[in-house]
């Protein structure tokens, strides 16, 4: 998954967003364990004390684990990722359905637009 960092955003968000998709996604699965912060921030293009930042927000929000002595860890709290991943879905229909109702769609036509969508997937 490659870090496509804009510059209209501050980096430590979008580093924090990228790692939680990852994690989210399964690319890193529950208790995996992390690359080391040098090798995060040289894989991002980064500094390693914003990417220390970033690593220090998703332990904060319980993705990940700090080891004294072998670093850092994904999270084996199913429950945890479950809230993050149901965060992450609300926060990207929310924007979808703000996107749709400024270019004048009803509920209705949202419906109809998503269940037509569903089913070209599906086929």
């Amino acid at each position: 998954m490659p870090w496509d960092l804009k510059p209209d955003r501050p980096i430590y968000t979008q580093l924090v967003e990228h790692i939680e998709w990852m994690i989210l996604s399964g690319v890193y699965p529950p208790g995996a364990k992390l690359p080391s912060v040098r090798d995060l921030a040289r894989e991002a293009s980064v500094n390693p004390n914003t990417m220390q930042r970033a690593l220090a927000q998703l332990e904060e929000d319980g993705l990940i684990i700090t080891h004294r002595t072998s670093g850092r860890s994904i999270t084996e709290d199913s429950e945890m990722i479950q809230k993050a991943r149901i965060r992450i879905a609300r926060e990207q229909v929310s924007e979808f359905l703000e996107k749709m109702k400024k270019l004048g769609f009803d509920k209705k036509e949202i419906l109809s637009i998503i269940n037509n969508m569903i089913e070209e997937v599906g086929k």
